[in-house]
């Protein structure tokens, strides 16, 4: 299978989330069937039912999890030297050359997307568009508004 890049603060929220479902869910849940198998007939009993049922979501999301972990490239761009060039990782800040507004983006593996935090996906139309250009080049990349031209102002490999 081929491998999914993902920046190091990605995996490390994929590790923590992987930890609390494994160590303090999954016992949790795991109780929770045994206090409702106490209370008697299997068939009717709602809380056993809702305890299965939430414990098959949450191994389901444990697969998940290390699924991805175990097919994902860690990429850490905090060791790589600046060249201004912009690759997985960076923060490139960018400058719409229409209305002169200026936006600051990370660039992130598809699960790390965020919009509201600034996180784009490397497979978004503009990170796509920037991806390989260097910093001070302007681009015209085809985003859903129609094309839009930026130059890049800045590039971070923080």
């Amino acid at each position: 299978m081929n491998k999914v890049p993902m920046t190091v603060v990605g995996a490390d929220q994929l590790r923590k989330e992987l930890d609390m479902l494994k160590f303090e869910r999954r016992p949790k849940i795991s109780e929770a069937i045994a206090t409702a198998r106490e209370l008697g007939d299997l068939k009717e009993n709602a809380e056993y039912h809702a305890a299965r049922e939430e414990q098959g979501i949450c191994e389901a999301r444990i697969r998940d999890i290390e699924g991805k972990l175990s097919n994902a490239q860690v990429i850490d761009v905090t060791k790589m030297d600046n060249s201004g060039k912009v690759i997985f990782g960076v923060t490139v800040t960018i400058m719409n050359l229409d209305s002169e507004d200026e936006m600051t983006y990370r660039i992130v593996g598809d699960d790390e997307a965020n919009i509201k935090e600034n996180l784009i996906s490397v497979n978004s139309p503009i990170a796509r568009g920037l991806i390989g250009k260097n910093e001070g080049d302007e681009v015209s990349i085809q985003t859903p508004g129609g094309i839009t031209d930026y130059e890049i102002v800045a590039v971070e490999y923080i």
